[in-house]
């Protein structure tokens, strides 16, 4: 992976190179900036090097001068791209850069060049002869690209901290931002948490004419679920072998590298069957696994990973930590954001990385799955939602909440009383929010309350309503699906993994996201990806002949950590003061005072507070 930045218009290469250096984590095995001042143009790449290692450095440009890139990520069929590219009369300079295939691909193809990738990747090309920049991010997002236009500049950058190095850059906190913040846990694209400064959305591409000073952003891709018509015959075993031979196929493509590789290994189905895939292309002796466990039962999965790395014999590595160790790196992680973002599985997904990243640059992980084929709780909670909706007047909703929040408060991870009180508190409000305030740390009523003045649902929502509306489906099943693939993934999930791993200098490739197995997963209907209870149904049917069923269909766990245990026991605390004036400190205090008085379990909004106050303190 890599950091890339760059400015179209006022400034200097000093502004450059401050912007590059702040990327240093995200590549730190070369650098390379290019700029025309005459013109105005700045280019800059942080590398870690993971293909061509002696032909791939950066900015690259075509032979003839006229195009250049910046370029993070990885395109996986490449070589099937450079080959038709060959045909077409396409001279290469490079052996096997996949930078240089963007290159005369954008040549060839213009800004359908996208379409054909299959991948991970942000780039900015500078298009010389029509005075031009071309950004671009894939489908998920995978890759972060932020960027503002200002005063006649143009700026972008991997990460916000890179763009507040520029010396004309000025941004004030959003606060719609931050009541989306509160909202959904993360700032969802195109936000982010500045005013004028902006996401570029997974799935789109921006054109920047530097003479017209004119950008224009075009949305290429976007996923939708499209059912078969019709089943075939036997379409489940017929579906399931697909699946299987996608799957394959797709981590094939991800074990390309010229580095050392390995697997991040939980023992949980989406992890395992990456590496049982992976083992078949890789002897046990050289198939390297990863997993970290914690001393508390009730976060520690540590004989799932043993189990599986033993299935496969696979060089397993394996690190088993106090969750006090964990919670002295919290602050030095936190620091580090570019943006708060309040999923808290950032730490031990922060501490996988770290361990991996001391015996490989790359490394396979099962992100995708869970979204792709219904894998997360609250699909378990739909129907009953619904009944519960229909059957009770809504007067009786809130008496309802205040009898259960009268449960004990238990702090293990998924505890039965934490996932009660989220359904009910979701069920009080329209369906096209339960997703999101099921998952998020404050629901409308408690946004109202913080920020003293009654939520507006339309704004503060309008992304999770868009993916429930925009559904082709009435089933909610497929607007929760769509939620989690559109929303959930990019905002949160990718964002976390992304961090998390670049912090260490590691490129992490999900191969679940491979474009080839998402286009045929969202065609099949999703009565087979959940039903009668059971979550992921056909994913799990399709890797019987290969995994057992103590991995297959074993309670799902969750990649967390104690917060709420160290917020109740004052571990964790809030600083007390008022950190922004839009958010009033008599809330913040009552919610901590529920919490360690176990009242109520606040963890959520708690945790988000904090990492939202230690982000303001650095900025």
């Amino acid at each position: 992976m890599c950091g890339i930045c760059g400015f179209a218009g006022s400034g200097d290469i000093r502004d450059l190179q401050n912007m590059n250096e702040v990327l240093s984590h995200r590549g730190p095995d070369a650098e390379g900036c290019w700029s025309d001042p005459e013109k105005g143009i700045y280019l800059a790449h942080k590398r870690l090097s993971i293909l061509d290692i002696q032909g791939g450095a950066q900015p690259m440009w075509t032979a003839n001068g006229d195009l250049g890139i910046t370029f993070n990520g990885e395109i996986y069929n490449y070589l099937e791209l450079r080959e038709l590219l060959e045909k077409a009369g396409h001279h290469f300079i490079s052996s096997h850069s996949d930078t240089e295939v963007l290159l005369h691909g954008y040549k060839e193809w213009g800004a359908r060049l996208p379409s054909k990738l299959n991948g991970m990747w942000a780039f900015a090309i500078y298009d010389r002869k029509h005075n031009q920049l071309f950004l671009s991010r894939d489908r998920f997002g995978k890759k972060p690209l932020f960027y503002t236009y200002k005063s006649g500049t143009f700026m972008f950058a991997s990460e916000l901290s890179s763009l507040r190095q520029h010396s004309l850059f000025e941004a004030s906190v959003s606060i719609l931002s931050l009541k989306k913040y509160f909202a959904y846990g993360y700032i969802p694209a195109p936000n982010s948490v500045y005013n004028s400064v902006y996401k570029l959305p997974g799935g789109h591409n921006l054109l920047f004419d530097i003479s017209e000073r004119k950008l224009n952003l075009n949305r290429y891709w976007e996923f939708k679920l499209e059912p078969f018509e019709s089943e075939p015959p036997g379409a489940e075993e017929l579906w399931c072998e697909q699946i299987r031979d996608l799957l394959e196929k797709a981590v094939k493509r991800r074990m390309i590298s010229d580095v050392p590789l390995g697997i991040f290994l939980s023992g949980g189905v989406d992890s395992s069957s990456i590496a049982r895939f992976a083992s078949k292309f890789k002897s046990g002796k050289d198939l390297k696994t990863f997993s970290i466990g914690f001393e508390e039962p009730s976060f520690d999965e540590s004989k799932y990973s043993a189990f599986a790395a033993g299935l496969i014999g696979s060089q397993h590595h394996h690190r088993t930590l106090s969750l006090q160790t964990a919670k002295d790196l919290l602050e030095s992680i936190i620091s580090r954001l570019d943006e708060p973002m309040g999923d808290s599985s950032l730490l031990p997904t922060f501490l996988l990385c770290k361990e991996t990243r001391q015996h490989v640059t790359v490394a396979l992980g099962g992100d995708g799955a869970d979204e792709l084929f219904a894998g997360y709780d609250p699909f378990r909670a739909l129907h009953l939602a619904e009944m519960y909706s229909k059957l009770t007047p809504r007067p009786l909703h809130k008496a309802v909440q205040m009898i259960i929040q009268r449960m004990p408060v238990s702090h293990v991870n998924m505890s039965l009383d934490f996932k009660i009180k989220r359904t009910l508190r979701g069920i009080s409000y329209n369906r096209k929010i339960w997703n999101p305030v099921w998952l998020g740390p404050l629901d409308p009523g408690g946004l109202g309350d913080l920020f003293g003045e009654k939520a507006d649902i339309d704004s503060i929502y309008s992304e999770a309503i868009e993916c429930w509306d925009t559904c082709e489906s009435n089933d909610p099943v497929d607007k929760t699906l769509q939620f989690y693939t559109r929303l959930y993934l990019q905002d949160d999930i990718l964002v976390k993994v992304d961090r998390a791993s670049m912090m260490n200098s590691l490129e992490v490739r999900a191969p679940y996201l491979d474009i080839d197995l998402v286009d045929f997963v969202r065609r099949i209907p999703s009565s087979y990806k959940f039903r009668n209870g059971q979550t992921k149904y056909i994913l799990k049917k399709a890797l019987e002949p290969l995994l057992p069923s103590e991995i297959l269909y074993r309670s799902k766990k969750g990649f967390g950590v104690p917060v709420g245990k160290w917020f109740q026991k004052k571990m964790l605390s809030l600083s007390g003061d008022r950190v922004h004036p839009e958010l009033r400190a008599d809330f913040t205090r009552q919610q901590s005072e529920e919490h360690t008085g176990q009242r109520a379990d606040n963890r959520g909004f708690l945790w988000n507070f904090w990492v939202l106050e230690k982000f303001l303190g650095k900025v």
